[in-house]
């Protein structure tokens, strides 16, 4: 009988041996990938459908320092994109910016710079000062804005996520997930490209301008992947003694864009090398297929009451679908237009969609628009229409 128990409880020791073992493994396609980081969490995403490739204790909440400044970018780019505000707008900064100490540009009270300026001092230097005077001036307050901040995490599903303040110093319930900094990060680089840059500036200058007079003080980017790694566009570090050496990193390749974040690193050096590994392994093994180019034409729709007959149908957006190498996978497309579209309309309007499949599962879908816009045709139109109609017959 004690031998039995024995037996017993060393292949129960031998089975949560081998479990724990593989417990921060990813199963891709039965087979186990096991990158041995020394991190406390990681991920590996592609940037286009947000398909997570590789992820290590991925939903951690922990303290992401600089890293939350990814936020506080993509609302900047999208109040610009709004009209909310411009780039050449004036910051003046607060005695509240000036004195948030950690990284930052060593802005002083009353200073004023343009909204370009502070953006580039936060993408490339990572700026506190800069990050605070520019939440203030968006948000009207720096707590103003980091309830947008809040507000667009829960937007984008970042449900680890809270934020405390614009910059990421330190402070009591400011946490977010390696995969919510995924999330962030994807959005600002796909839909804000242009903040590449910034983002992949080594070293740049701006020049302050105060009463004692102007001074030029120089930026060197705090992401050494810029230098280091090919196809690099990014994104953010981060490092505080409570969250340790933090880090996402962006980049391309033949049309793939991955995003991989690593944090509670042990040291700057394993943060860089532990996310250049991550792209590695993305770019090793996976490549992208690639639907209709946006603006190409898939077809025409026939208006009703309007001018024109028939309007043609243009693809709005290209749809990528990452897939893995050595795998023989076809991208198929089922297109799908309104069958007549009634006058007056505008130019871009949605008359249709583009499903784009893989075996059968889908992988993402494109909006297929109006390529002019239709006024409505009037009486003396129509009349006209008619007559040429009848001549002809």
């Amino acid at each position: 009988m004690y031998k039995k128990l024995c037996k017993a409880v060393a292949i129960l020791m031998i089975v949560i041996l081998h479990i724990s073992c593989f417990s921060t493994d990813v199963f891709a396609e039965g087979e186990v990938v096991n990158l041995g980081l020394q991190s406390k969490s990681a991920i590996l995403m592609e940037a286009d459908t947000g398909e997570v490739i590789y992820e290590q204790n991925s939903h951690e909440k922990l303290p992401p320092a600089s890293v939350t400044k990814v936020m506080t970018l993509l609302l900047i780019y999208e109040a610009v994109a709004d009209g909310r505000i411009k780039w050449d707008d004036t910051v003046t900064v607060s005695e509240h910016a000036a004195g948030m100490g950690g990284s930052q540009v060593y802005l002083e009270p009353n200073e004023q710079q343009t909204v370009k300026n502070m953006t580039k001092c936060i993408s490339v230097a990572s700026a506190n000062d800069a990050a605070v005077a520019m939440a203030e001036y968006i948000g009207g307050s720096e707590q103003g804005f980091v309830e947008m901040m809040n507000k667009r995490a829960k937007e984008l599903g970042m449900n680890d996520t809270t934020f405390i303040n614009a910059c990421g110093l330190d402070a009591d319930g400011h946490e977010t997930s390696a995969n919510d900094i995924a999330l962030m990060s994807r959005e600002l680089i796909k839909n804000h490209s242009e903040v590449t840059e910034f983002t992949t500036t080594w070293m740049d200058t701006i020049t302050h301008k105060t009463r004692k007079g102007e001074t030029e003080f120089g930026l060197t980017n705090t992401n050494k992947l810029v230098k280091w790694y090919n196809g690099a566009t990014g994104l953010k570090t981060g490092f505080t003694r409570k969250s340790m050496f933090c880090l996402s990193g962006t980049a391309t390749r033949d049309g793939l864009d991955l995003v991989a974040v690593v944090m509670g690193a042990p040291d700057s050096t394993t943060r860089f090398r532990e996310v250049m590994q991550l792209l590695d392994y993305g770019f090793a093994n996976y490549t992208v297929l690639s639907g209709r180019e946006a603006g190409s034409e898939c077809g025409e729709v026939e208006v009703y009451k309007g001018k024109d007959d028939f309007v043609k149908a243009i693809v709005a957006t290209q749809v990528k679908a990452p897939v893995k190498k050595g795998v023989e996978q076809q991208l198929n497309e089922e297109i799908v237009l309104n069958e007549v579209i009634e006058a007056p309309f505008e130019q871009g309007e949605k008359i249709g969609e583009i499903i784009y499949s893989i075996d059968g599962k889908e992988v993402g879908r494109s909006d297929v628009v109006a390529s002019s816009s239709v006024e409505k045709i009037n009486l003396f139109g129509m009349v006209g229409r008619l007559r040429g109609k009848w001549i002809a017959f």
